[in-house]
């Protein structure tokens, strides 16, 4: 994912502190050079770069400092602070209200994905209760409108264009008082791009925003355009009032921090980011939580709020009472993986968990962990109930496993793999036997009983030495508030779905 890189090497220059036996000038000198390092080989503008650092250095006054003060978790709160400031320029973007209706405009250079952000823009609020329509004024490319017309028609979305008219002003002028007759409550104008930045292409912007009057202008920017981000970006700006900034590509391997620089020079805020082609893979962006994620902090908030997509809380009691139990079948595990694979991207569910950072989900290994879930799935597929629903493993005999294997058109050897990742997660299970589930309204009953300590005997080594150990487990902890958060967030996790 874009920026994983970025975030592992300012994670890495952190920890490395962090392992110094005294921080003085010169371990804070290092680590502000590896992060610079990182940020302009991710192409963050230069001039960001040198006034983070100034202002870091500002901060962190160590001769200032008191003895007994944090000075690591000072270092990491003001990388995150301007990192935060970076991002945010201080004023929200217009929010459209239902009923009324509201006008976005966007702009963007040629192939960064205009046409496909506004449907996924369109489609977002279509599913909160908005009635979207979209326009297309793009008269420069060949095939834009046929790509809108499909793109919109298969979101179930109204839409305006023509194949003859060749002003873009007059079929945007025409689209939005169309809709506005059709009391659509947002209207969404796509405009041209051009390759290079040509005077003729601003000229045209500023002719339609004119005559259209959007009340938000949307920057849509590739995230791999790298260091031309900020220039681009200004240019765009100095010619319509951009108001509000999305960033496509987001999935793939490009440096990203282009993004960053985008901000700066609109002084607008990034309100989305486009993680895939599909239309609903499209995320809000919200500051502190990406910039958690991207320093290896975690965002806790949005993995619940992943989890309580995927898994209504009121259908957990009967897994919570198995949990408690130590009750772990093969049913429950086909459950879990569904419930993993309805969340999204492996690697970017993983990123909202405190302690993993982008090292323990390196490229490619994202799809290689997702197509091994859907196999297992697939051979679990081929299995009787009785062998679902059963917690003894020595009822796979090996004239089971080889029905299996053929039955799922898989080798026998994955079968016993499937077999060995069942025995881990059920040993991992077994250990949470014995916890008190705690009955509607009780849940601080579950905090006295769900501690640090019992947590530290569930996690996998790998993960809690990422936290940094048992130390690391309790802040954690404390950071969630209650043991409520965590226990809700397995149950959401091991539970649901329909086999």
């Amino acid at each position: 994912m874009v920026l994983a890189e970025l975030g592992g090497s300012i994670s890495r220059a952190l920890q490395q502190m962090s392992n110094a036996t005294i921080i003085d000038e010169k371990v804070l000198n290092e680590c502000l050079n590896e992060i610079t390092r990182a940020l302009l080989q991710a192409d963050v503008q230069f001039k960001l770069v040198r006034d983070m650092t100034t202002n870091i250095k500002k901060i962190v006054n160590l001769d200032d400092l008191a003895a007994g003060h944090n000075k690591r978790r000072i270092i990491q709160q003001a990388v995150f602070n301007e990192l935060c400031k970076i991002l945010d320029p201080g004023k929200p973007s217009f929010t459209p209200k239902k009923g009324k209706p509201s006008i976005v405009m966007f702009v963007g250079l040629q192939g960064s994905g205009k046409t496909t952000t506004c449907t996924k823009y369109a489609y977002y609020h279509q599913k909160k209760g908005w009635k979207p329509a979209l326009v297309c004024a793009d008269t420069f490319r060949a095939g834009a409108f046929d790509q809108l017309k499909q793109n919109a028609t298969k979101a179930k979305i109204p839409f305006y264009g023509s194949y003859t008219e060749s002003d873009p002003v007059k079929i945007a002028v025409d689209g939005v008082e169309t809709f506005k007759k059709e009391n659509c409550d947002l209207i969404l104008v796509d405009t041209s791009g051009r390759h290079k930045q040509e005077a003729a292409l601003f000229e045209e912007m500023r002719q339609v925003a004119e005559a259209t009057k959007p009340d938000l202008v949307i920057f849509v920017m590739d995230s791999s355009i790298g260091q031309a981000a900020f220039d681009q970006a200004q240019a765009f700006k100095q010619s319509v009032a951009v108001g509000a900034v999305i960033v496509t590509k987001m999935d793939g391997h490009a440096k990203g921090g282009g993004a960053l620089s985008a901000v700066a020079a609109t002084k607008s805020p990034i309100i989305f980011i486009g993680t895939g082609e599909h239309m609903d893979e499209f995320d809000v962006f919200d500051v502190k939580p990406f910039v958690s994620r991207l320093l290896g902090m975690g965002d806790w908030s949005g993995f619940m709020d992943k989890i309580h997509e995927v898994v209504p809380m009121d259908q957990q009691p009967e897994l919570l009472q198995k949990l408690s139990e130590g009750h772990f079948t093969l049913r429950i595990m086909y459950e879990q993986f569904q419930n993993i694979l309805k969340m999204g991207p492996i690697g970017q569910v993983f990123s909202m968990l405190p302690g993993f950072s982008a090292e323990l989900m390196p490229k490619g290994r994202e799809n290689e962990s997702q197509a091994k879930i859907k196999r297992y799935m697939t051979m679990m597929d081929s299995m009787t109930n009785e062998e679902l629903d059963t917690s003894n493993p020595k009822l796979m005999t090996d004239s089971r496993i080889m029905r299996i294997a053929r039955g799922s058109g898989h080798q026998v050897h994955e079968v016993m793999d499937m077999m060995e990742e069942y025995k881990r997660l059920a040993k991992m299970w077994s250990k949470m036997k014995g916890l008190k589930i705690p009955k509607k309204g009780e849940m601080s009953a579950l905090s006295r009983n769900m501690n640090a300590q019992h947590m530290s005997k569930v996690l996998p080594p790998q993960m809690l030495k990422q936290i940094g150990g048992m130390g690391g487990l309790q802040n954690l902890m404390k950071q969630m508030g209650s043991a409520k958060d965590m226990m809700g967030g397995m149950g959401g996790m091991f539970g649901g779905g329909d086999k």
